[in-house]
């Protein structure tokens, strides 16, 4: 028999009173992609930062090939042939993409000599496997998609023979996850082993040769993906059944909360990020924005948010808001009833240095019930952040740990907990369940619209065209900064979204359609 490419067996690993992996057994067959999935928190990136020499276990054998291997840092796993995709990609921000690549694994003295032999070998990578990526370009000016393509280039350049990939889809849009899994095919068609470590179960089922269920740090079951379906994978995540499905009534919407006319956006280097934006959001509905990242999403949160300057008029229940002004920040549009659960939850959600609890508190510190005449009321905050976490199911359920400690998933928890239990008039959310598993998702889609029936109004950003689809009760198209048009849910589908979200209206079909029927006659009448 063939031995596995990996195997390992009673893996434990335990961090303080948390236990991560608890006697994890696991086998992952050469040329085959080996999904394994489970909440936010159950072990995962635990379990492969283990397999990448970050971690080390405190019992368990770790087997290559047959081979019983010691990975006592990533260097050795580099040398075992696993490579590995984080998250959070590893890379230098200003060194262009062949710096990356070489660095740390330069041969010789001579950097010239190394980049030149790289470029090579890069070139002849990137056309095997359709990962072209410009050797020169600076990672800084490169989407997240490209700079994917450079960390799975960086582990091919090091000859990995095994890749895992971690929440590899998590910042992509769906055209740049549908090319991330045509590379991953490819990769397998060579021989190559994927471990792909994700919780949307669309994927799983889609890209994936077998998949491995772990729950709570334990391995639950290995199935192979044609023998089994996205709802038994659920009952196997959460260990209940889990709807797959917003389950919500029709919207009953009210007055306008948000009235938004003719908002313009200018950043630093002088180009128009928002080109005239008009909308409007009312008490008791989603208002969902849908579109290819980089459109102008971000920027129309920021605004609203108070993060960004902007030109135009805004008015939160008929009263306007300062938009140029010294009054236009976050602290003045929480007192005006707007709470946000911004996109990049790392940058602009939590400070990860900080605990939990203080992360609960922040935007709202100077509230009459976390202080106590001129000073903080800290006791008064960690038992508010408890209650959150106990309603919000956080894990570990320990306000006392650094934000940096929970998963990414239980981090969003965090930044939803608190923006949500303000009950704010609007609420603005983006990417709401951007790397966040099924059981969760589940939760956070029920508190939505749980703040929607109250009479609040809600506009939600997300890349996700099925949560668009399932959760708003109105859905806008944006493409480069403008609306190209409103629908409802019942009225679209995925298609027509994604014209819009192309840039392609009605009109441009149809102008289209006119233009194939003229050439086609006129091409008739050239044979007749």
């Amino acid at each position: 028999m063939t031995a596995p490419a990996i195997e390992l067996k009673g893996i434990s690993k335990s961090f303080g009173p948390v236990h991560a992996n608890k006697d994890i057994d696991l086998r992952v067959m050469p040329g085959t992609i080996h999904g394994i999935i489970g909440e936010n928190g159950a072990g995962k990136s635990t379990l492969m930062s283990i397999l990448y020499g970050f971690y080390k276990a405190d019992r368990g054998q770790i087997y290559i090939r047959g081979d019983k291997t010691e990975i006592a840092d990533s260097q050795a796993a580099i040398r075992a042939g696993i490579g590995m995709v984080f998250q959070h990609f590893k890379l230098v921000q200003n060194f262009t993409v062949l710096e990356n690549i070489v660095l740390g694994a330069e041969e010789g003295a001579f950097l010239r000599q190394s980049l030149a032999r790289a470029r090579t070998l890069l070139k002849e990578l990137s056309e095997e496997y359709e990962l072209h990526v410009d050797p020169d370009a600076k990672i800084e000016d490169l989407g997240v998609g490209m700079q994917q393509r450079v960390e799975i280039l960086k582990a091919l350049y090091r000859r990995a023979e095994i890749l895992i990939l971690d929440e590899p889809t998590g910042v992509l849009t769906p055209s740049e996850a549908d090319h991330l899994f045509r590379i991953l095919e490819g990769l397998k068609r060579e021989g190559k082993t994927v471990i792909l470590i994700t919780h949307k179960l669309r994927e799983i089922m889609e890209v994936t040769d077998t998949i491995s269920v772990m729950r709570r740090g334990e391995m639950t079951a290995t199935v192979n993906t044609a023998d089994t379906s996205p709802e038994e994978l659920a009952e196997l995540m959460v260990g209940r059944k889990v709807l797959l499905r917003v389950d919500k009534t029709p919207s009953k919407p009210g007055e306008v909360v948000a009235d938004v006319k003719n908002l313009r956006v200018v950043d630093s280097d002088k180009v128009e990020r928002l080109r005239g934006i008009s909308l409007q959001v009312r008490r008791g509905e989603i208002l969902g924005i849908a579109g290819v990242a980089g459109n102008g999403q971000s920027e129309l949160l920021q605004v609203l948010g108070g993060m960004q300057d902007a030109t135009g008029e805004v008015r939160i229940n008929g009263e306007p808001i300062d938009l140029t002004g010294t009054k236009s920040d976050a602290r003045t549009r929480r007192a005006r009833g707007i709470g946000h659960v911004p996109e990049d939850r790392h940058h602009e959600g939590l400070i990860l240095n900080f605990h939990a609890w203080e992360n609960v508190a922040f935007g709202y510190h100077h509230a009459p019930e976390y202080n106590s005449g001129p000073l903080m009321d800290n006791r008064a905050i960690r038992q508010d952040a408890e209650a959150k976490i106990a309603k919000f199911d956080v894990r570990p359920a320990n306000c006392w740990l650094e934000a940096k400690s929970f998963s990414g998933g239980n981090q969003q928890k965090i930044v939803i907990a608190r923006e949500l239990e303000r009950e704010p008039d609007l609420l603005l959310v983006g990417q709401p369940t951007r790397g966040v598993d099924i059981g969760a998702i589940e939760f956070i889609h029920e508190q939505i619209v749980a703040l929607r029936d109250q009479g609040k109004a809600v506009l939600l950003v997300s890349v996700e065209l099925d949560e668009i689809m399932s959760l708003s009760d109105r859905i806008a198209v944006m493409f480069d900064g403008r609306i190209m048009g409103e629908r409802l849910p019942s009225e679209t589908n995925e298609r027509e979204l994604g014209l819009l979200m192309a840039g392609i209206t009605d009109t441009d079909r149809e102008h289209s359609v006119a233009e194939i029927e003229a050439n086609l006659a006129h091409v008739a009448g050239k044979v007749v």
